[in-house]
């Protein structure tokens, strides 16, 4: 975060934000379509993240949307989450958004030692995981994972 930046974490419940349109438009640029995704199953009812620990939340900067991301029970693997519909606007990239908001639905109310999937098809993506403690472990439906432990992720493979 830049200084004199007020950063705010917002959980979505009832509507996607207003502003959404600007999160699909700088996607779309970037042919990122799980953003699009997530628009169409949150008007469909597919998915509103209210499950057990489910959330999805938005970040803003100074009133503007910068980023979105959800975490959902792992279709692939009950016992664990996954962080999905994750997505920050390039103009507030690098300010460690992207990682205050992975912190902010990490630590929501998951307890230790819960397993965080995640896939991803970027290598730009791949390495913000990676930096965050998520391990390379492709498997069916994932690329990275992460053994939560409190403020503290650790890799793990088991």
């Amino acid at each position: 975060m830049r200084f004199g930046q007020d950063l705010q974490f917002e959980e979505i419940a009832v509507d996607l934000p207003y502003d959404f349109e600007m999160l699909r438009r700088d996607a779309a640029r970037e042919g990122k379509q799980f953003v699009e995704r997530l628009h169409a199953e949150w008007e469909s009812g597919r998915q509103r993240f209210t499950g057990v620990h489910e959330a999805l939340v938005a970040a803003r900067v100074n009133g503007d949307l910068a980023g979105i991301g959800g975490l959902t029970v792992d279709p692939g693997m009950t016992s664990a989450m996954r962080m999905r519909r994750f997505y920050i606007r390039p103009s507030h990239r690098r300010h460690g958004i992207g990682r205050q908001l992975t912190m902010t639905l990490l630590s929501r109310s998951i307890a230790n030692g819960t397993i965080v999937t995640v896939n991803t098809d970027d290598a730009g993506a791949a390495l913000f995981w990676e930096t965050l403690g998520f391990q390379f472990d492709p498997k069916a439906g994932r690329t990275h994972r992460l053994r939560w432990q409190g403020q503290e992720a650790v890799g793990s493979t088991d």
